[in-house]
């Protein structure tokens, strides 16, 4: 019975392991996603300002 538990753990790791992968990268692509247009928004908002033009409308009032 014990080497039925080792089995079972041995073929379940796999798909654990590429699991736990696939989260931590999808989690790292949407941060970075989310940070790169957060940086992009304030500096269209710098070059707005120095040209003088209105913020630009957020997405939330645009709904």
């Amino acid at each position: 019975m014990d080497s039925y538990w080792v089995a079972v753990f041995w073929s379940l790791l796999p798909t654990v392991v590429v699991s736990g992968l696939f989260f931590f990268i999808l989690r790292s692509i949407l941060r970075s996603d989310r940070t790169e247009r957060r940086v992009y928004a304030r500096v269209e908002a710098q070059e707005r300002a120095k040209r003088g033009l209105p913020p630009a409308a957020s997405a939330a009032s645009e709904r």
